[in-house]
C-alpha cells in the first residue's frame, strides 16, 4: 500500500487540504502508517498531475488561500483497484527487537532502560488511541465507519499487547540475572 493510495482513501472520505491531510493521519491512522508533511504535499501534486485528484483554490480573508483537494473518478477508480488487489506479502522491520535480540551485551542494565524507552512509548500510544476512542463512543453507521472503529481497536490491542510483553521480558530479565 503506497502513500497515494493511503491519501485517495482519506479525500474519498472528503477534501482535504495537505495541512488537512497530515492532520487526519496524525489523528486516526498514524499507529500503522505514517508520513511526513513533506512526503504528502509531493504526493498530493503527484496526484492532481496524474488526474488522480483535483485542486481547488479557496481565497480566505487574511489567512493564505486554501487548496482544497478532492478524489476524481480516476482516483475512485485507483484507490478501488488497489484495494480489490492480492495482498502482498509484508516484510517486517522491528528495529526494537532487532536491538532487543542483541542487547545481551549492553547488560542488564542497558537492557532495562530499553525496555523502560519503549515501555513509554507504547503507553504514550495507548493514551492517545485511547483518546481518539473515547471521543467517538457512539455505534458505526456505516461498514467505513465499523471498520475505521477496528483499525483503531487493532492499534490499542496492540499497544496493550505490547506492554503485556514488556512486562514480561523486564520478569525474564529478573530471572536471567541471577
Amino acid at each position: 500500500m503506497s502513500l497515494t493510495i493511503a491519501l485517495l482513501g482519506m479525500l474519498e472520505l472528503s477534501p482535504l487540504s495537505g495541512y488537512d491531510l497530515n492532520k487526519r493521519i496524525e489523528a486516526s491512522v498514524l499507529h500503522f502508517w505514517s508520513a511526513d508533511q513533506s512526503q504528502i504535499y509531493r504526493t498530493l501534486s503527484r496526484l492532481v498531475a496524474d488526474g488522480l485528484a483535483e485542486v481547488t483554490v479557496i481565497a480566505q480573508d487574511g489567512k493564505p488561500d486554501r487548496r482544497e483537494h478532492r478524489i476524481t473518478p480516476a482516483g475512485h477508480a485507483a484507490l478501488d483497484a488497489a484495494l480489490r488487489a492480492p495482498l502482498e506479502p509484508e516484510t517486517p522491520h522491528e528495529s526494537f527487537l532487532m536491538r532487543i535480540f542483541f542487547a545481551g551485551a549492553l547488560g542488564i542494565d542497558g537492557v532495562r532502560e530499553l525496555l523502560r524507552a519503549r515501555r513509554e512509548e507504547a503507553a504514550r500510544l495507548l493514551a492517545r488511541l485511547t483518546t481518539i476512542e473515547a471521543r467517538d463512543p457512539g455505534r458505526p453507521e456505516t461498514i467505513g465507519q465499523a471498520l475505521r472503529r477496528a483499525t483503531l481497536r487493532n492499534g490499542i490491542v496492540h499497544a496493550e499487547a505490547e506492554l503485556a510483553w514488556l512486562d514480561e521480558t523486564e520478569s525474564v530479565l529478573v530471572t536471567a540475572a541471577r
